[in-house]
């Protein structure tokens, strides 16, 4: 599917806005959400995203308008399911000249905007955020944590819970997140931009991620299959060809 509606608005509307659109007319930022089936109702607890809309165009892409709660924030966008389909149709849909993608269960801390746009104005970069979990799981997710910020800061390889930030022509020229892959599509993207010479830079922010994940598939477990997942991924992406859909 690929209709779009206003926020609070009951009528829908058909197309596509052209992507890219910065400057007057657009804006500089826009924050992509993409929300899984079933999370729609999570919406109404994102508190943040209602402030952001104030300063920034948000947009929630998901699978269901029927499901979205009244008053949601910015614009909703309606997709096929999966993370990275979903994504690239919130990017679709977007008007500012930088993307900023944000999980559903992840909120950057107060002023974050304040630093996005900083990091804006130094020039292109992939941007990410220093991550930290909530107290919603158990407490070695935040040896996770520290362990996912050494990763961002001495490799460069940020995951998508600490919120990619890049230029909206950049995710385009990289063909945005691949669709064709079952989980991993946030360090595909981060790898392949690398390697398209984006440098990775620290927004200056804490994310705060939810730990539950790690609460119901046991944290060993999920840790370990994080790691493996993460081997997989980046020893393919490093070794493809560049990504078209």
């Amino acid at each position: 599917m690929d209709r779009e509606t206003a926020a609070g608005d009951d009528q829908e509307r058909g197309g596509r806005p052209e992507a890219g659109l910065g400057g007057p007319g657009g804006t500089d930022c826009s924050i992509v959400v993409p929300v899984g089936p079933g999370d729609e109702p999570r919406i109404a607890e994102l508190a943040w995203l209602t402030e952001a809309a104030l300063e920034a165009e948000v947009i929630l892409s998901v699978t269901d308008l029927g499901r979205v709660p009244p008053g949601a924030p910015g614009r909703v966008v309606e997709s096929g399911a999966g993370r990275a389909v979903q994504s690239n149709r919130g990017a679709r849909a977007a008007r500012g000249a930088w993307l900023w993608f944000m999980h559903v269960d992840s909120h950057p801390a107060a002023g974050a905007l304040e630093r996005v746009r900083a990091l804006i104005g130094g020039g292109d970069a992939l941007g990410y955020g220093w991550l930290r979990f909530r107290e919603d799981g158990p407490w070695p997710v935040h040896l996770n944590a520290v362990g996912a910020n050494l990763r961002s800061r001495v490799l460069g390889l940020p995951y998508g819970d600490q919120g990619l930030l890049l230029p909206h022509e950049r995710f385009r020229a990289l063909g945005g997140f691949r669709e064709d892959i079952e989980r991993g599509e946030d360090l595909d993207l981060v790898i392949r931009a690398r390697r398209a010479g984006l440098p990775c830079r620290p927004i200056g922010c804490v994310v705060h991620t939810s730990a539950r994940r790690y609460r119901q598939r046991g944290w060993l477990r999920t840790t370990a299959g994080h790691a493996a997942s993460a081997a997989r991924i980046a020893w393919r992406s490093w070794r493809e060809r560049p990504y078209t859909r």
